[in-house]
């Protein structure tokens, strides 16, 4: 179990391991990782520097660094392909693994060589492409440095390199003669399919290459590649069976897909969120939601909501969330409740968190859609608070129908206490949304302020984090960037081959077909991002929907606000799915739990949920009651 979680994904970055005793070892591998990691926390580091100084010489001089953009592009390159490969080297690409797990050992490690296979084909692949878009767009330059454009895009062939490297490394070490075998049967296969392709294409009919596409692209994932590789992988194959453009549009859409300086942010949340959880604030907060809440009916597990709902208010991050939480609560969850039922709630509740204000859904919306983000930052507050009382009702009525004894409440002396021990934490959200509302700065630089605030209080206040773990807080922030980043480029490159098949237009026939009903669409987007956030492990499945789903929400005479609210907590839903969902895999990673149970734990809050979402989408109040008052249109 502990192999199945750690290749899950996020749960060997929130922990701080490094991967295996092997690659501590000081070999020439070794040097590639650290120089890597040294890339990678520079490029994180240095932006933070910038947007830092940026506010300050605004504030002070009246005066704003309008290169900064071009840095920022720079960086954000940085951290998606080189940090997306320091991640794979960690193991921390996400990928599915409900059907992994139920092969026998020999068809499991048969499909692990397979993924490692993947990545080195689709990393030489994206690699040879991106030397072509490199030296075609050499003679661009940059606005305001007059550098070569290309030198944004540089960091994709590296990336690529390492890619293929630490794939080589994997089939070599860890699968043996089995990487032989799979690979063989790999390149035949891609032999075959090249020398046939004038038979199998014609056949399939019109759309045979979208087909072929999504059909790669679903076994692929059951398959157990990681998930930006499959995007990768499914949007090279498609536009080698059309022909509708070069495969230099590959690189060009990654590349594309990560110039928004306001996915600056989502490195700034993650820092904040690890620096939360290791420099001793997240605990001073579940301690006083422990004295205010901890009395009622469901004890420990009412405590597991609430906290969620405050620490979300911390970080962008639903691991880093997850992870603040559980390590906090673990050991008296396991010992009153049950690890699984824990697992559970926790896994419940972080979907709740999905639209607390930070959030990274959020600004990935907010980033390839019309929506404004500061609109999703209040608007998220009501729904989630609606999931968070259906969650806390549901406990109550079990914990009430068990005879569970009822802990005593705190007494005035130990709320006190708690309360002043959270005052200074507590801060923390109250001030990113009062940046927000009051307009004083973008999400990035409130993101960059919250890192800031953070390392005060755990360094000064707290003396909890000392230099050497600040260093590897960066470095897995770096690293859980690089995986998000990455699977945004790759799906970027996804989103515009949906695009390019005419699947919006065919989208919105279909809708016509059953009446142009908001109600029947309504319904049918939350489905269909429950189960694509499964096989997407959320977030992509975001990337590649909401910018084809939220206009025709506009055009049914939607509010495009309350239905991206509704899209991000249905996303959240398929990626804490039991079985298949990756989040669901870190709850159990932190509460140390069999999987199986935990997945029969889940089920009533699972519906519980799915009924918390059904009244946020029946009822846009919920979601405009705050945007409007404070001025915001939706």
């Amino acid at each position: 179990m502990d192999v199945a979680l750690s290749n899950a994904g996020e749960p060997i970055a929130l922990s701080g391991a490094v991967g295996s005793p092997a690659r501590r070892e000081i070999t020439p591998l070794r040097y590639v990782d650290l120089a890597a990691e040294a890339v990678i926390v520079a490029a994180l580091l240095g932006e933070l520097v910038l947007v830092l100084a940026n506010v300050a010489a605004r504030v002070y001089f009246a005066r704003s660094f309008l290169w900064t953009d071009e840095i920022a592009r720079l960086a954000l390159s940085i951290l998606a392909f080189i940090g997306g490969a320091v991640a794979y080297r960690r193991r921390d690409h996400a990928f599915v693994r409900v059907i992994l797990s139920r092969l026998p050992s020999r068809g499991e490690r048969g499909c692990l060589a397979l993924a490692d296979v993947v990545v080195l084909f689709v990393a030489g692949i994206t690699g040879y492409v991106s030397i072509e878009f490199l030296s075609s767009s050499w003679g661009e330059y940059t606005p305001i440095f007059q550098m070569p454009a290309a030198l944004i895009a540089l960091p994709l062939p590296i990336g690529m390199v390492l890619l293929m490297l630490y794939a080589a490394v994997n089939l070599r070490r860890e699968h043996g003669m089995m990487a032989l075998g799979v690979g063989a049967a790999f390149a035949v296969t891609i032999a075959v399919a090249a020398l046939t392709r004038d038979i199998w294409l014609p056949w399939l009919g019109d759309d045979a290459a979208i087909i072929a596409a999504l059909g790669l692209f679903f076994v692929a994932i059951l398959a157990g590649v990681p998930v930006g590789f499959v995007l990768l992988l499914s949007t090279a194959i498609y536009l080698w069976g059309t022909g509708t453009a070069s495969l230099v549009v590959l690189p060009q859409t990654m590349v594309n897909g990560t110039g928004n300086f306001i996915l600056l942010a989502v490195p700034f949340f993650i820092l904040a969120g690890l620096v939360m959880e290791r420099g001793g604030i997240s605990i001073r907060l579940v301690r006083f939601i422990h004295a205010l809440v901890g009395h009622m009916q469901g004890g420990l597990l009412q405590v597991t909501v609430a906290s969620m709902y405050l620490v979300s208010g911390l970080s962008g991050s639903k691991p880093a969330d997850v992870a603040a939480v559980g390590t906090v609560m673990r050991d008296e969850l396991r010992e009153r409740h049950g690890a699984a039922e824990g697992a559970a709630v926790l896994a419940a509740a972080a979907v709740m968190g999905e639209t607390v204000p930070p959030s990274i859904a959020m600004l990935i919306v907010g980033s390839i859609t019309s929506v404004s983000v500061g609109a999703m930052f209040i608007g998220g507050l009501i729904p989630a608070a609606v999931m968070a009382v259906c969650l806390m009702v549901l406990i109550y009525v079990r914990a009430r129908a068990s005879g569970a004894p009822r802990t005593p409440r705190a007494s005035g002396a130990v709320m006190a206490r708690a309360g002043l021990g959270a005052i200074l934490p507590l801060l923390m959200p109250g001030s990113l949304l009062a940046g927000i509302l009051l307009g004083i700065a973008t999400p990035t630089e409130i993101a960059a302020l919250a890192v800031v605030y953070g390392l005060l209080l755990s360094t000064l206040v707290y003396r909890e984090m000392s230099l050497n773990g600040f260093i590897r807080i960066a470095i897995d922030t770096a690293a859980l960037t690089g995986v998000l980043l990455f699977i945004f480029a790759a799906a970027s490159s996804f989103s515009w081959t949906l695009t390019v098949a005419y699947l919006p237009q065919r989208l919105v026939t279909l809708l016509q077909s059953v009446g142009d009903s908001q109600t029947i669409f309504m319904l049918c987007s939350i489905v269909l991002l429950i189960l694509v956030g499964v096989l997407l492990e959320g977030l992509p499945s975001l990337n590649v929907l909401a910018p084809l789903l939220i206009p025709i929400a506009g055009k049914l005479g939607l509010s495009e606000l309350h239905y991206a609210l509704v899209l991000i907590i249905a996303m959240g839903i398929g990626g804490f799915m039991p079985f298949a969902g990756v989040g669901f895999y870190v709850c159990c990673a932190v509460m140390r739990c069999d999987i199986e149970t935990a997945s029969r734990a889940m089920l009533p809050y699972l519906i519980m949920l799915i009924a918390g979402l059904l009244i946020v989408a029946a009822v846009p109040w919920f979601t405009l009651a705050l945007p409007h008052y404070f001025g915001f249109n939706g």
